[in-house]
């Protein structure tokens, strides 16, 4: 495990989305990780390059050794450094199915952006569903 930074980007209005993060913020202990919900008001995307609306549309983790990572890619380096699931990510890597996992998780979080924030609840407003 590095002792860099890591940075994690969640949508912290989404009920799924921020059960799943506090699992891994109990299960992350003293790590150091940043935990960053993307719907707080306070919140500014610009350091990480993104819009508050690329934010929402997928999962985001910027390692401490280089850039960001997006959708499945995310989930995987989060996992390499959490207890538990570090195997988990071992075990992607070395069978070669993340571009497999890439290609569903794209068609969930569009799926999911589509239905959580066509009505607003997101917090963007409507016209922000884009396609």
């Amino acid at each position: 495990m590095s002792s860099a930074l890591m940075t994690v980007l969640y949508d912290g209005g989404c009920p799924m989305c921020s059960r799943e993060i506090l699992h891994y913020q109990k299960i992350a202990g003293d790590r150091p990780i940043r935990w960053l919900d993307v719907t707080l008001q306070a919140t500014d995307m610009k350091p990480y390059g993104l819009t508050v609306e690329e934010a929402l549309r997928s999962f985001h983790v910027v390692p401490p050794e280089g850039p960001m990572k997006a959708g499945a890619s995310a989930f995987v380096t989060l996992w390499s450094e959490l207890p538990y699931y570090h195997w988990l990510a071992k075990v992607i890597l070395a069978t070669g199915t993340l571009p497999w996992l890439e290609a569903i998780y794209v068609r969930f979080a569009k799926w999911h952006f589509k239905r959580r924030c066509a009505s607003g609840t997101c917090g963007l407003p409507p016209s922000g569903e884009g396609s």
